[in-house]
């Protein structure tokens, strides 16, 4: 697709001690084929030397730049979100980053149709230096609604309009480590989603990775996210029934945790 783009698209970095990281991730952005965007970095009270590199990037009049005291990862990307004010809404981890095509590829689909709301890519899989390990593999599942239940194919990178993100309710600080995912479901929820089959984002693989690090804290949001999913969309019934089903299949082919899809069924009183 190539038709013409108006609107302003908004990207956040929030970070907290990533010096190592940071350039690369502001440089993608700053480097887009799509120069229509503001771009608001955060520093969440940093103590290397993240301030010092951001500032570097003052002068550039599309980068917004915001130092606070350490309040937390989903506390700072919500408060960073709300001094946005782009028609078109994104973030990027400040450990990775976009290709250069990303937000000219995404913002095109939401400017043709009206009616989606998410837009998201294939990712790539680096390591530490920015070596690549492969392409990401949650992004070949097929979209639906209710498969989103089960696998997080909506991964990286997303686009969203901002009418939607409101719509669905904007990040919930209570699903601390799953706030994406979440906010995932709420959105297929109100709006139409559409996947863009290019691997536009890289996703850096290391040590200090929250999904390394918080791995027991994440699968429990996870857990708590796709419960409250399934009770607003009245389907316990059906996760009960031909869900359960789904669910083992789903356990079978990636060797998942059966403790977890068992918590699942504990917060729907299943079991």
């Amino acid at each position: 697709m190539s038709i013409p783009i108006s609107n302003l698209i908004s990207i956040v970095i929030t970070t907290y001690n990533r010096e190592r990281f940071l350039a690369a991730a502001i440089e993608s952005v700053l480097s887009q084929t799509y120069q229509k965007f503001e771009l608001l970095i955060w520093d969440d009270g940093s103590t290397d030397g993240s301030v010092s590199l951001i500032r570097n990037y003052a002068r550039n009049r599309r980068v917004q730049i915001v130092t606070a005291p350490h309040q937390g990862r989903v506390p700072a990307l919500k408060a960073a979100i709300a001094q946005t004010k782009g028609t078109y809404l994104g973030w990027i981890d400040s450990d990775d980053w976009l290709a250069p095509t990303a937000l000219a590829e995404t913002a095109t689909v939401l400017e043709q149709y009206p009616e989606i709301g998410l837009v998201y890519t294939d990712h790539i899989l680096v390591d530490r230096k920015g070596t690549v390990l492969g392409n990401g593999q949650c992004h070949q599942i097929p979209y639906a609604r209710n498969r989103l239940l089960f696998d997080f194919m909506t991964f990286h990178f997303r686009l969203m309009r901002r009418t939607a993100f409101e719509q669905a309710g904007g990040i919930d600080q209570s699903l601390d480590y799953a706030e994406d995912y979440d906010l995932c479901l709420r959105l297929s929820e109100v709006t139409d989603v559409w996947h863009v089959a290019q691997p536009l984002y890289y996703y850096r693989r290391h040590p200090e990775n929250m999904t390394v690090q918080y791995q027991w804290e994440l699968s429990l949001a996870s857990q708590a996210a796709i419960a409250r999913a399934v009770k607003r969309r009245g389907l316990t019934d059906w996760f009960e029934g031909e869900g359960q089903f789904l669910q083992g299949r789903w356990q079978q082919q990636k060797g998942a945790n059966k403790s977890a899809a068992k918590r699942v069924n504990w917060l729907l009183g299943i079991e």
